[in-house]
Formats: structure tokens, C-alpha cells, sequence
């Protein structure tokens, strides 16, 4: 079947056959750049080497462009990672800074409820300072520590732990210390961190 053309269709072949003679008119076969070698006193034995020297610049050129490109796109993709790690940070910074004690007890190991202000030394127990935090990360685990200070200002115990992985915005939590009959007297502060940021901190009586 014959192809039929349209008025815009024929008008674009006429354009692109007028190309290709022009760019037939502009090429020259090998024996007139011989011819031209010979009017400018070149040796026109040399023409396939130099050919062969144009095709390598070519490739050359197309090699170091693929070069560039590789290097930019690893550029790239490196400043964007630098950026999304930035940002992940900063917004576990935030999520971390929005965590407070909405309530903190001291406690004997049975809980009864209660908040203790003295303890006695002849228990020799386990004390438990528990801490309810507000705005905690829910799926994630947070890494804390306490700090049981005696009445001479010294940290007689430290607690690092961490949470079991936080399924509620309010969740509770806790450190220990076992105060002994060789415990000085006095009044007892413990402190909880997250980080080196202080969460809550308490006061009790030891006697």
C-alpha cells in the first residue's frame, strides 16, 4: 500500500532531505581529504592514524563527560545522605528533648502505691526510684542512667539501663539501689539522666 503523506508531513521530509544533502555537500570522501593533504604538503599517508587519533579524543571526551557525571551524582547523593542524616538527628534531638518526669516515687520492692521519704537502714533493701516520663518515643528505647548520692555529696551508685521498647507516650520506669546497715545517715539524693540531661531528681532520709 502506498504511504500517502499529509501537507506538514511532506513539508517535514522536504526539510530533512534538505539537511541531508547539505550535510552530504559539507563531508568529504577520503580521496579529497587526501587531495587537501597534499596542497597543504602533508603527508597524506598519515590520514587513517590521525583518524584513529580523532576517534580516541572522541571517546576520550565522551568517557571524562561519563566521569563527571558519575562523580557529581556521587557528590550528590553524598550531601543528600549528609542532609537526611542531619535531619534525622536534629529530629531524635528534638524527640528526645520533649521527654519530662510527669511523676517520680520512691519505693521498697513491694510497690505499694506510696512515696517514700525515709528509709531505714536496718531493712537492708533494694530502693526503687520510679519515674513516669511524659512524651516518651513510642517504638524506640531510651538509654538512662541514675545517680544515689549520700548525705556527703558523694555518688555512692550509679545505674546505666536501658528501656524495654517504649509502647506508650507515658510509660514508667526505674533504677535500684540497696542501701546497707553501714549507710551514712542523713538525707539521700538520687537523680535520673537522659543523656547528660537531668530527667527528675529526689530527696529521702536515711536513717
Amino acid at each position: 500500500m502506498q504511504q500517502r503523506l499529509t501537507p506538514a508531513q511532506l513539508e517535514q521530509v522536504v526539510a530533512e532531505v534538505q539537511r541531508l544533502s547539505e550535510r552530504q555537500q559539507l563531508e568529504l570522501d577520503t580521496d579529497q581529504v587526501k587531495d587537501i593533504l597534499r596542497t597543504l604538503n602533508l603527508p597524506p599517508e598519515l590520514l587513517d592514524e590521525a583518524l584513529v587519533q580523532l576517534q580516541r579524543q572522541d571517546a576520550l571526551r565522551v568517557q571524562q563527560r561519563r566521569k563527571r557525571w558519575i562523580v557529581g551524582s556521587a557528590i550528590g547523593l553524598g550531601a543528600l545522605l549528609v542532609v537526611g542524616g542531619m535531619l534525622l538527628f536534629q529530629n531524635q534531638q528534638q524527640t528526645l528533648h520533649q521527654i519530662s518526669a510527669q511523676r517520680d516515687r520512691l519505693t521498697l520492692t513491694q510497690d505499694d502505691g506510696g512515696n517514700l521519704n525515709t528509709i531505714s537502714r536496718q531493712v537492708d533493701g533494694e530502693i526503687f526510684y520510679r519515674v513516669t516520663l511524659s512524651d516518651a518515643p513510642v517504638g524506640q528505647e531510651l538509654s538512662l542512667s541514675c545517680n544515689w548520692i549520700d548525705p556527703n555529696g558523694q555518688i555512692v551508685h550509679q545505674n546505666q539501663f536501658q528501656t524495654r521498647t517504649i509502647t506508650t507516650a507515658v510509660w514508667t520506669t526505674y533504677c535500684r539501689h540497696t542501701v546497707g546497715a553501714a549507710a551514712p545517715v542523713g538525707q539521700w539524693q538520687v537523680q535520673m539522666f537522659l543523656g547528660d540531661r537531668l530527667l527528675s531528681d529526689a530527696t529521702f532520709n536515711v536513717q
